[in-house]
């Protein structure tokens, strides 16, 4: 497989890896110039591409692990292909280049109405790969939602096992109604996600907590979710709303923290100035 489409492949996917390429040669090495590897971050499967075994693709592969574990790069890395530096004794020198390379974040957004089309559009421009899930077909295709990477179709307490939501992930909950809400939101509870919002009112948030505690959901899960989800900008539209939302979600993502150590989620709960967020019938 051709190495770019193979990295094109992987970062589709939503998986982190490095690719790694010789720029400068000088002297006898077992990689020339242009020479290309892609590492992939679980550093069991095997590398496409080589730069010629031995002790330089191990030194230069180890590299790669690093910076993708330690989100650090890009960067060059010199290796010396001498007995003195591992065993090598080409007798030549390498200069290779390590881009560690990231997908966005993944955003679930469970909804396909006006709220959630929103949300899609405002989180693609921004950086994250979104996942458009609802009951209804007519709704979650990229007709209706052009700015979706994936969409979902199926029964809500089956969304979030289908869409594989990691523990870095997030996961916005906007559907046509309460009773729909309530089991995407049973659902994520589930998952490990970061981040688990929920639009609607705090009447409602009351009514939906008290529900989960009495079917065994703890107090420590009541406090992974965000409702009302969004900053207190006095939002009103599906595109007002989706803005709010979406500067959470960069709050989070960078982990901003406020000037008196409150997060960000965090003071967002604690105004009282966010309108209502309710997402309109379809």
């Amino acid at each position: 497989m051709d190495i770019y489409e193979e990295l094109v492949r992987l970062k589709r996917e939503g998986k982190r890896f490095a690719l790694c390429q010789v720029v400068r040669q000088s002297g006898s090495s077992p990689a020339k110039e242009g020479t290309k590897m892609l590492v992939l971050e679980d550093g069991q499967s095997p590398a496409l591409g080589t730069l010629g075994g031995g002790c330089l693709e191990a030194a230069v592969r180890e590299a790669a692990l690093e910076a993708i574990r330690e989100e650090t790069g890009p960067f060059t890395m010199a290796v010396d292909l001498t007995d003195k530096e591992g065993g090598l004794v080409c007798g030549g020198k390498v200069l290779v280049y390590i881009e560690p390379i990231r997908p966005g974040p993944h955003l679930l957004v469970v909804g396909a109405g006006h709220v959630g089309r929103a949300l899609a559009k405002a989180a693609g421009f921004s950086g994250f790969r979104v996942t458009v899930a609802d009951d209804r077909p007519e709704y979650a295709n990229d007709k209706n939602i052009p700015g979706a990477d994936k969409f979902i179709v199926g029964p809500y307490e089956e969304i979030p096992g289908r869409a594989g939501v990691a523990a870095g992930d997030f996961i916005l909950i906007a559907t046509r109604g309460h009773m729909h809400d309530l089991t995407a939101l049973k659902m994520a509870l589930k998952t490990d996600a970061r981040y688990i919002g929920l639009l609607g009112s705090r009447r409602k948030k009351a009514l939906f907590f008290k529900q989960l505690l009495e079917e065994g959901f703890t107090e420590r899960d009541m406090e992974r979710v965000i409702t009302p989800a969004g900053l207190p900008i006095g939002s009103r539209t599906p595109e007002e709303i989706a803005i709010s939302i979406v500067a959470q979600l960069i709050l989070e993502r960078r982990k901003t923290r406020l000037g008196d150590g409150t997060s960000a989620c965090g003071r967002a709960l604690a105004e009282d100035g966010q309108a209502e967020a309710t997402a309109a019938p379809e």
